[in-house]
C-alpha cells in the first residue's frame, strides 16, 4: 500500500490508497469532502492546481479535474476563471461549529490594572527596530540560543538597567524571560529543588503573584505592608528565608519602600543568609520625584532582580528579564533548559535595537507625560464626584488605591459598575488573610482618556451610591 501528500502550491494533506479497490477519483473526491465537513478546509480557500496536485499525489490530471468538477457540482467547489478553485462560501454552513471560548466582554471604560495603553506602543520604531535586526542578524542566530537569552538584548540590558534603574550586572548576568510570571516561575522550581519550601510575599499583594507561589509548590506567608513599604521587623519573625517585594511602587497600595527599610531588608537577607525577590514594578514611570534605585544595587548577591516590557510597551510581546544572584544563576538555566527553549529570538534582537537606539526611551519620555495627565485627572475626578474616596500611593505607575466609605459593599459596587460598562477591580482579593480596611478599588487609568476621566468617573461614582 502506498501513501502519498501533497507538498506544493497551497498545501493540501490528501491520502490515496493504491492497491484499495477503489477508484483514486472516488478516495480524491471523499478526501476533499472530508476535508470541508472537518473544517481542515474553510470557505474561500484556496485549491492547489489541478496539475500541481496531480503532480502531488502522483496521479493523472484527469482525476483530480474530474473530482474537482464532481464537488463543483455538490456545492462544495467554485471554480473561478483566472483564479482557480476555492471552497464554496457556504460549504459546511449546516455543520455544527465546535465550541469556543465566551468572548471577552468589552467595557466602554476599563479601569484594570496593570494594563498600558496599547494604542500608544511604538509601532513605526518597534517595526523599523524590527527589519534592521532581522537584515543584520547571521543565520545562526534564527537557531537554538542559549537559555538565557540571545547576547545582544542581555548586553542591551545590562547598560541600560546600570544606567536607569542602578542594577549592578553584566552581560554575563542577565537572563531574558517571558515576563515576570515566567521569570518567577523558573525562580521558584529552583528554589523548591534546593529545599526552600515557604516564600514571604507582600500583604497586600498581588493575588497572581500568590497563586504563582503556589503553584511552583512553595507556601505563601504574608508579611504586612505599611506607608514604608514591607514591614521588615515582621518579615524577621517569619523564619523565612525568601521575599518577594515590590519596592519601587507596591502593588496595590503605592508605597515606596523607605531608605531605612532598604537597608533593613538587605540587612536581614545577610543575616539569614536569605534571597530577596525584587520585581522592579512600575519603577519607569514616577511623577512627583525622581524614581528611586533597585534595591538590587545595594546587594547584587543576596537579590533576584526582575523587570518587563509588559508595561513599558505591551504585554504581549513577552519580553522580561531577570538578574539572579550568581550563586542562584546556574540553578534557574538548569530549570530552564528542562522546561523550555527561550523566547523568540527575533523580538528579543528587536528590543535590543529599541533600547541601543535610543527609542525606548523616546517612547518613556513620550508616555510619562501622558500617564501623569491620567492620573492627575483620575484624582480631580475623584474629588469633584467621590469627595469622602481617598486615594493612597505616591503618584507613579500605571494605577491607584481608592478606598471607599466604611460599609460599602465591595462586590456590589463591582456588579454595579459593570452594568454601567465600567471594569474596575477590587481590593479585597490582595489580601491573603483577609482586608479589616474596608472597602477598595485598583483603578488602573493607563487605558482611560484624560478627556474621558470626568464622565467615566462620573458613572463610577453613581454604582458606588448605588449601593
Amino acid at each position: 500500500m502506498e501513501e502519498k501528500r501533497t507538498n506544493s502550491g497551497p498545501e493540501l494533506l490528501v491520502s490515496l490508497e493504491r492497491g484499495s479497490g477503489r477508484p483514486l477519483r472516488a478516495q480524491l473526491e471523499d478526501a476533499l469532502r472530508a476535508a470541508v465537513q472537518q473544517a481542515r478546509l474553510r470557505p474561500s480557500d484556496h485549491l492547489p492546481s489541478t496539475r500541481a496536485l496531480a503532480a502531488d499525489l502522483g496521479c493523472a490530471r484527469s482525476v483530480v479535474v474530474d473530482a474537482f468538477a464532481q464537488l463543483v457540482a455538490e456545492g462544495y467547489l467554485v471554480a473561478r476563471a483566472g483564479a482557480g478553485t476555492v471552497v464554496a462560501p457556504r460549504a459546511g454552513a449546516g455543520l455544527r461549529p465546535a465550541p469556543s471560548r465566551p468572548a471577552e466582554p468589552t467595557y466602554r471604560y476599563d479601569f484594570r490594572p496593570g494594563v498600558p495603553d496599547l494604542r500608544l506602543f511604538p509601532r513605526v520604531a518597534w517595526r523599523r527596530a524590527t527589519a534592521e535586526a532581522l537584515d543584520s542578524a547571521p543565520a545562526a542566530t534564527l537557531g537554538y540560543i542559549d537559555p538565557a537569552g540571545a547576547r545582544p538584548l542581555r548586553q542591551a540590558l545590562a547598560g541600560y538597567l546600570a544606567r536607569v534603574r542602578g542594577v549592578a550586572a553584566s552581560a554575563d548576568e542577565v537572563m531574558v524571560v517571558a515576563g515576570i510570571a515566567h521569570g518567577l516561575g523558573l525562580l521558584y522550581r529552583a528554589l523548591r529543588v534546593a529545599g526552600v519550601a515557604e516564600m514571604a510575599i507582600e500583604e497586600p499583594g498581588g493575588a497572581e503573584q500568590r497563586m504563582l507561589v503556589r503553584r511552583s509548590g512553595l507556601e505563601p506567608v504574608p508579611v504586612d505592608v505599611d506607608g514604608e513599604g514591607l514591614r521588615v521587623d515582621d518579615l524577621e519573625r517569619t523564619g523565612v528565608r525568601a521575599v518577594l517585594v515590590t519596592p519601587a511602587h507596591q502593588f496595590p497600595l503605592g508605597a515606596v519602600l523607605s531608605p531605612r527599610r532598604r537597608a533593613a531588608l538587605v540587612d536581614w537577607a545577610r543575616r539569614r543568609d536569605g534571597l530577596i525577590v525584587e520585581d522592579d514594578y512600575d519603577a519607569e514611570y514616577r511623577y512627583d520625584r525622581r524614581p528611586v534605585g533597585a534595591v538590587q544595587g545595594l546587594a547584587p548577591d543576596r537579590v533576584c532582580y526582575l523587570g518587563t516590557a509588559s508595561k513599558t510597551l505591551a504585554p504581549g510581546l513577552r519580553l522580561g528579564w531577570l538578574v539572579p544572584p550568581p550563586v542562584w544563576a546556574g540553578r534557574i538555566v538548569e530549570v530552564r533548559r528542562r522546561t523550555d527553549l527561550g523566547t523568540s529570538v527575533v523580538d528579543q534582537l528587536a528590543l535590543a535595537r529599541l533600547i541601543d537606539s535610543g527609542n525606548l526611551d523616546r517612547h518613556l519620555r513620550r508616555t510619562r507625560p501622558v500617564y501623569r495627565d491620567r492620573r492627575d485627572a483620575l484624582v480631580r475626578a475623584l474629588n469633584a464626584h467621590l469627595p469622602e474616596a481617598t486615594v493612597s500611593g505616591v503618584a507613579a505607575g500605571l494605577h491607584a488605591v481608592v478606598r471607599l466609605a466604611a460599609g460599602t459593599d465591595e462586590q456590589r459596587v463591582l456588579r454595579s459598575a459593570a452594568q454601567r460598562s465600567i471594569r474596575v477591580a477590587g481590593l479585597s482579593p490582595a489580601y491573603l488573610r483577609g482586608s479589616s480596611a474596608g472597602c477598595g478599588l485598583v483603578l488602573g487609568y493607563a487605558g482611560v482618556n484624560e478627556s474621558a476621566m470626568p464622565e467615566a468617573i462620573s458613572m463610577l461614582a453613581e454604582a458606588v451610591h448605588e449601593t
